[in-house]
């Protein structure tokens, strides 16, 4: 039987995060690049580090993505997203980046929180009917 790129070796190999052949056309850089397991180990564990010990997040709770925490916003922060949100519902890219470094969070929290905001207006709204 060949051992072809989707053998039952390679398949076992990859499940196992160990080294692999390189498929046709596949080069060393695009290699490390596609696969998350080729970053060293320090590096990683540097970087998940960093994430965990940003502002506005809380570690340990259960049912979380690996990686990831929730964010806990503080009451202050929570009140001046109301307060934007109740002046605008859609964040302009301005007001965003405002946010985020008056509230000393990422843009990309102060848009998610607008997203979750919005869809919990919907609900408030639909239910009311």
């Amino acid at each position: 039987m060949e051992k072809g790129p989707f053998s039952a070796e390679w398949l076992a190999q990859s499940s196992r995060g160990g080294a692999r052949e390189m498929l046709p056309g596949e080069s060393r850089s695009c290699r490390s690049r596609l696969n998350p397991l080729s970053v060293p180990a320090d590096t990683a564990r540097q970087r998940e580090a960093a994430e965990r010990s940003s502002p506005g997040h809380e570690a340990g709770l259960v049912g979380a993505a690996p990686g990831r925490s929730r964010t806990k916003f503080s009451a202050a922060q929570l009140q001046e997203l109301e307060r934007s949100f109740r002046e605008q519902r859609y964040i302009g890219a301005g007001e965003k980046r405002r946010l985020a470094a008056v509230l000393n969070l990422s843009q990309s929290q102060i848009k998610t929180w607008f997203q979750n905001r919005r869809m919990k207006f919907k609900r408030q709204t639909q239910d009311a009917k």
